[in-house]
């Protein structure tokens, strides 16, 4: 898929008759676009894990599926998922089997390499992952395809060739990488483009930034577009977590060190400093903040996860904030100046940043 103007992302009858109240507005003009590649997309998109896993529990097949008829009436086509987030591909799989004319107006991106026994990158598995992947979703090529993590024991050279291929059969159209290093990524776009990065990044997670990563800097020297994850901070930063006792207790952000009950109150305090600024424009705490992200460049997207179409028009709402330069610099010294420590990963799943072996 490559579209010609960002009009090609704005459906033309936005909300119909027929959808809930609550919907009922035309949000499209508001997605503001950016290229990945040579595709314009939503700059904000949709994180599919959501509504299909790690956070509690979930509602019925159809109201899910209401949250992505949401997304595409309101311009929000750029979809993420991967192939570790519950049943995800499947549940997009079926909205695409309800809606097959709609498929190359979304822009899709899925991931592979983690599964019950490791990381794994060898081509064999690329080549499968990819195949499997393609059969939940019920579509015949993948937008944007990423290695989820990287393979300690795969020289990334060898993986991405494999994705290469892919490209090459038709069934993957850009690639893309998540949480590797600076190195890595320079010998993978060594054997084909890479065209995302996908990094968590907000307020809370600003990690990345640091000199000896080199992340953002590598990426934006060799034009890799950065899709922010989890740019609300895991939906700390939106302010309607009040209490860590709103969670479910299945939850997986309760495993989570840097969102721990001892952590809660300065998280909190630093939601309150972006809630102040987006008061002054008639935004919340979390339209300020997805807004204060897609202001760190023009090759930054975000994908915010949601259960509930509210959130979700919440957050399209974002592109309609315009901050100012005092603004920017005010959310970017509170998020500095409060201190909050701790990883982002618990025990076990830290696999980010993590080095394959030399070709």
């Amino acid at each position: 898929m490559s579209l010609e103007t960002p009009s090609e992302f704005q459906p033309p009858s936005a909300i119909s008759e027929s959808a809930p109240d609550e919907m009922a507005i035309d949000l499209s003009p508001l997605i503001s676009p950016r290229k990945i590649g040579d595709t314009v997309v939503p700059a904000i998109g949709l994180g599919v894990m959501g509504i299909a896993a790690a956070y509690g529990t979930f509602d019925t097949d159809e109201e899910r599926l209401q949250v992505l008829d949401a997304a595409y009436r309101t311009g929000c086509t750029f979809w993420d998922t991967a192939d570790v987030y519950g049943d995800s591909e499947d549940l997009i799989g079926e909205w695409f089997r309800r809606n097959p004319e709609k498929r190359s107006r979304v822009f899709l991106a899925t991931k592979f390499a983690i599964t019950m026994t490791g990381v794994r990158g060898d081509a064999a598995y690329v080549k499968e992952a990819c195949n499997q992947s393609l059969q939940r979703l019920g579509v015949d090529y993948i937008d944007l395809y990423y290695q989820h993590r990287v393979d300690r024991t795969t020289p990334i050279e060898k993986t991405v060739a494999a994705m290469a291929e892919l490209v090459h059969e038709g069934k993957v159209r850009h690639l893309g990488l998540s949480d590797c290093t600076a190195d890595g990524l320079r010998r993978a776009n060594a054997i084909h483009p890479i065209a995302a990065l996908q990094i968590e990044f907000s307020p809370l997670a600003l990690e990345v930034e640091k000199p000896h990563l080199d992340l953002v800097q590598t990426a934006r020297s060799l034009g890799t577009k950065i899709i922010a994850y989890s740019p609300l901070g895991r939906g700390f930063l939106t302010g309607h977590i009040r209490s860590l006792d709103d969670l479910d207790s299945d939850d997986f952000r309760l495993t989570i060190p840097k969102l721990s009950r001892q952590n809660f109150p300065k998280i909190l305090e630093l939601t309150e400093k972006i809630a102040e600024v987006g008061r002054k424009h008639s935004a919340t705490a979390g339209q300020a903040t997805l807004a204060w992200t897609l202001e760190q460049g023009d090759d930054f997207f975000v994908i915010p996860g949601v259960k509930k179409v509210k959130h979700l028009l919440e957050n399209i709402g974002a592109a309609n904030v315009e901050l100012t330069s005092e603004d920017i610099s005010r959310i970017r010294e509170a998020a500095e100046e409060t201190k909050i420590l701790g990883d982002r990963y618990g025990r076990g799943i830290d696999m980010v940043y993590v080095d394959s072996p030399p070709l």
